[in-house]
């Protein structure tokens, strides 16, 4: 796969990951424990844990519902989290799943999974019983990590479990009034002891689990296997495929996206985005390569994040763009915060409605990043503020070693202003699915990333819709998200989605589902009030031929629309 490989390359890009601060001076001492943690466990999770935990112990790694913890005790935790698991009889190529909302438990995992070369499997939260079930039984897990409030969906063939706490530990020092001195300490209180439970238990508290790890002297690998994280994808119909995602062999991973974004070390994020998802997975890897302390919540709330940004001074937010939507519809008080620190708002998994891009510049300035990429390929494009500014349905560009070409239906690139199918080579692309018979389309050494696009004149890509959902309406290519875009900048218009269904006279015709505001504005929105603007703004094959009015639309954690819970229209 064309990729940033050879040794020119990769010099190129030490440029910025040492601009951004994850290469630097360091004394004799630490620098020794910083490479003896490359030696061990390279470019892993469990390798970047170590190295921040021996180059800035100290500083603070989380701020969950549990408080602070800082990156030495987070790398003994998973040490201890291997140590146990290990002691419980699993063992290299085995399988770990966790089920979780973002909080500490999850970044453990990570470090545990790579110390002990398994691979780790991570689960939607949205999934029903039946395929939870049918998850686990698929990835062949061998323990599974999960909070709580999911055990009601684990039935009797699921594997050994241990259950995260709920939330709130027993008491704890009260770290908010603490000189920056006492911090280290305070972040590494102990939780109370909790009982002991036997190892050959079907299920055990996670804390116990560490508890045990803390005390063993298991034989852990010096050089263990480099396992994948395996995320599932959306999951918008059907049961999930598993994605096998290869750790980082290199830096290029952190320059491909740092060559874009501009982040720094030992600052603070907002990580909003669910970590069992591509877009939360990599603010948690590049999180741990940064040594940032990252500010995670179990449940999304767009008030409780304007007001982690303010008091944590953030200066980056990790997002999906339902989420930055719900920020930015917040009544102005609701954000009359200080959020000067705020430099970096990075979001990605869907395409952003213009509405919104425009929106986000009112209300936070020049500070918006749109991601484009994929479980299967990782990334393939970054759009910044200057380019959103002047064309907010722009996907950017190629950061540092990434190919991206449009291809028509013979494997042949198209001129600049036509559209065609988007492929994608970088140094990350998916190993392949978990389940046989999935496979994803290679053209030349590129990988398909499913959606139709096109380039400008100066080079900026622009998606024109997934391929399967481009229609043809009496002979005509219609894409509904020309659509979806010009409606998400219609005053009265909360959110929306344009589908293509069947038409025994033009084959395909469009429907458009709308949320209205709660104002005036979205109150006199009618059906007639939506086909004129269409109509006055598009072709005439644009024109949705139905409009039905939703409450809400149905999304999947990941905040994509699911078309199958649409109602027919």
């Amino acid at each position: 796969m064309p990729s940033v490989t050879g040794a020119t390359d990769l010099l190129k890009g030490l440029v910025p990951v040492t601009k951004a601060g994850i290469v630097g001076p360091m004394g004799p001492s630490r620098l020794a424990g910083v490479v003896s943690a490359w030696y061990q466990w390279d470019f892993t999770a469990g390798g970047l844990l170590a190295v921040a935990a021996r180059r800035d112990g100290d500083r603070i790694a989380v701020i969950d519902d549990r408080g602070p913890i800082s990156y030495r005790r987070l790398n003994a935790d998973a040490r201890a989290l291997a140590g146990a698991l290990y002691e419980r009889g699993l063992r290299e190529r085995g399988r770990i799943g966790i089920l979780a909302r973002n909080h500490r438990g999850f970044l453990i995992a990570m470090g545990a999974s790579a110390r002990l070369g398994t691979d780790l499997v991570l689960l939607n939260t949205g999934a029903s019983t039946t395929q939870l079930a049918e998850v686990l039984a698929e990835q062949k897990i061998d323990w599974l990590l999960v909070d709580s409030e999911f055990t009601p969906l684990l039935t009797d063939t699921a594997p050994s479990v241990a259950v995260f706490a709920d939330a709130e530990p027993a008491e704890r020092p009260n770290c908010a009034d603490a000189e920056p001195a006492e911090r280290p300490n305070c972040a590494d209180a102990e939780p109370a002891e909790t009982a002991e439970v036997s190892a050959d238990a079907d299920r055990v508290r996670f804390e116990d689990l560490l508890a045990g790890g803390r005390r063993t002297t298991a034989p852990l690998a010096r050089r263990p296997r480099r396992g994948r994280i395996v995320v599932l994808t959306s999951g918008t119909t059907g049961t999930p495929k598993g994605a096998n995602r290869p750790e980082p062999r290199s830096w290029m991973p952190a320059s491909a996206l740092l060559s874009r974004l501009p982040l720094r070390s030992a600052e603070t994020t907002v990580v909003a985005s669910p970590i069992f998802h591509t877009w939360g997975l990599a603010a948690a890897q590049v999180g741990l390569a940064l040594r940032s302390t990252m500010v995670l919540a179990r449940r999304f709330d767009p008030a409780a994040t304007v007001t982690q940004i303010a008091e944590h001074r953030a200066t980056a937010l990790w997002v999906v763009p339902t989420m930055l939507q719900r920020i930015t519809d917040l009544p102005a008080g609701d954000r009359d915060v200080d959020l000067s620190t705020l430099r970096v708002i990075a979001a990605s998994g869907s395409a952003i409605p213009t509405g919104v891009v425009h929106k986000t510049f009112e209300v936070f300035g020049s500070v918006l990043y749109n991601f484009y990429g994929s479980t299967e390929v990782s990334w393939a494009s970054i759009a910044q503020p200057h380019e959103l500014r002047a064309h907010p349905t722009t996907a950017g560009r190629p950061p540092l070693g990434t190919v991206v070409r449009i291809l028509d239906d013979r494997g042949h690139e198209v001129p600049h202003g036509t559209v065609g199918r988007v492929f994608v080579g970088n140094g990350m692309l998916f190993e392949g699915y978990t389940r046989s018979g999935s496979e994803k389309e290679i053209s030349g050494g590129l990988m398909s990333t499913g959606d139709l696009g096109h380039f400008d004149p100066t080079g900026l890509l622009f998606l024109d819709g997934r391929s399967d959902d481009m229609i043809v309406s009496g002979g005509e290519n219609v894409y509904p998200r020309e659509v979806e875009n010009l409606l998400s900048e219609l005053s009265g218009v909360l959110e929306n989605a344009v589908v293509g269904i069947d038409d025994p006279e033009f084959g395909a015709r469009l429907a458009a589902y709308v949320v209205r505001t709660d104002d005036p504005d979205g109150a006199g929105l009618t059906e007639d009030g939506i086909k004129s603007h269409v109509k006055a703004h598009l072709a005439r094959h644009c024109v949705p031929r139905e409009v039905a009015f939703l409450d809400e639309l149905p999304r999947n954690p990941a905040g994509k629309v699911v078309p199958r819970l649409l109602p027919k229209a």
